[in-house]
């Protein structure tokens, strides 16, 4: 071989090493992202991925979210190269089989329908939710060959927010003015009923210190409490927390908390979680706040507390089941605040959510290791 054609060779060999995109290195705003949230990335490049071969991306809409379909499609063909993007808008949650010829990689909602409907190509799936319980399903070769990223810690902020707005409202009987509000109503003896006090020096438990627990713990220990927490993985937390204890230390730091917060995924270790034994285990008087997933609570053992006053108020943005029933006794609580698992929308969630898979895409193009990949097996 010539000597002047090897270095040209060289060169074309490194290119298609690269994969079938172009794409620049992350944006500032993904790059600011990652540092302020933690995001982490996998331990190996997405090229690792068994038979990785870019070819056609399909994308669920994120305008139930707020943003715009043309925007959103500009900014994913931005970063795909000559990977095919194909926005899906028909509104079909399980895409069809036509759809999903030929697809290695899905931006939306993972669900038992769509794995099953994909065919072998299908590579990749990122979940625009953190919850994966909806991602069930798979074949052996599925579980061998794909791998799933998700919006992990992208809407804790916003549902940190939604929390402690829940705890506040609680503590101050918003609702039972609220509610003489709407009857135009001047109702001064709702503030002669039991206080449950001002947040200084009193306790918060977070069941789960991931994304959403540690932004929670953030805003709690900033109005003054002290704030405990359990994790899965460590005792390991932010110099905000005060004590992280295991998941088996629940019940122990229950009987401390004033406060506690359901920030956990849903796995066949905390369905059913937080119960009679759970709720007897708290102090009397405690506010449970849940914006983890309904089905960790057993709701009529949750009923059971907020009637006899072992709990003083419940903050529920998901329930079980979901909708709650119109006949629900939650609905007719006094004590009780629900939210129609909403937490995660508003503030800056949507940009966030858009920024990230955009992010991810352009990782996934060029061969580099993705964000927020989620063990399947443990839910998370």
């Amino acid at each position: 071989m010539h000597r002047s054609v090897i270095p040209t060779l060289l060169a074309l060999t490194a290119i298609l090493a690269t994969g079938p995109s172009l794409a620049a290195g992350p944006d500032a705003q993904a790059q600011r992202l990652i540092a302020e949230l933690g995001l982490r990335e996998a331990a190996t490049p997405s090229s690792a991925i068994p038979d990785w071969r870019p070819r056609r991306v399909l994308v669920y809409p994120l305008s139930r979210k707020g943003i715009a379909n043309e925007q959103y499609a500009a900014a994913l063909r931005a970063v795909a190269g000559d990977v095919q993007v194909i926005m899906h808008e028909k509104g079909a949650v399980v895409p069809s089989r036509e759809t999903l010829a030929g697809v290695d990689a899905v931006l939306g909602m993972c669900n038992p329908g769509l794995l099953k409907r994909a065919d072998a190509s299908l590579r990749w799936v990122h979940n625009y939710s953190v919850g994966m319980e909806r991602c069930q399903g798979l074949s052996p070769a599925q579980q061998q060959q794909m791998t799933f990223t998700n919006n992990q810690r992208l809407s804790a902020p916003t549902i940190a927010e939604h929390s402690i707005a829940m705890l506040l409202a609680l503590t101050r009987k918003l609702p039972a003015y609220q509610r003489a509000q709407a009857q135009a109503q001047w109702q001064r003896g709702i503030s002669r009923s039991p206080s449950f006090g001002e947040l200084p020096g009193k306790t918060l438990l977070v069941a789960g210190l991931g994304g959403i627990g540690t932004e929670i713990a953030r805003r709690a220990h900033a109005l003054g409490m002290r704030v405990v927490a359990t994790r899965n993985s460590s005792r390991e937390g932010p110099d905000f927390v005060d004590y992280v204890g295991l998941s088996d230390e629940l019940y122990k730091l229950a009987g401390q908390a004033d406060v506690v917060v359901n920030a956990l995924p849903l796995t066949s270790k905390t369905t059913g979680l937080f119960d009679r034994r759970f709720f007897a285990a708290l102090k009397r008087g405690a506010i449970f706040l849940s914006v983890g997933r309904g089905g960790s609570t057993v709701t009529a053992d949750l009923v059971s507390a907020l009637a006899d006053g072992s709990l003083y108020g419940a903050g529920l943005d998901v329930t079980d089941p979901e909708p709650l029933p119109s006949d629900h006794p939650l609905w007719r609580m006094d004590n009780v605040i629900i939210t129609p698992h909403v937490a995660a929308t508003g503030g800056d969630s949507a940009q966030r959510s858009m920024t990230i898979a955009v992010e991810n895409l352009r990782r996934y193009v060029a061969g580099e290791p993705l964000l927020n990949v989620v063990d399947i097996e443990r839910g998370y």
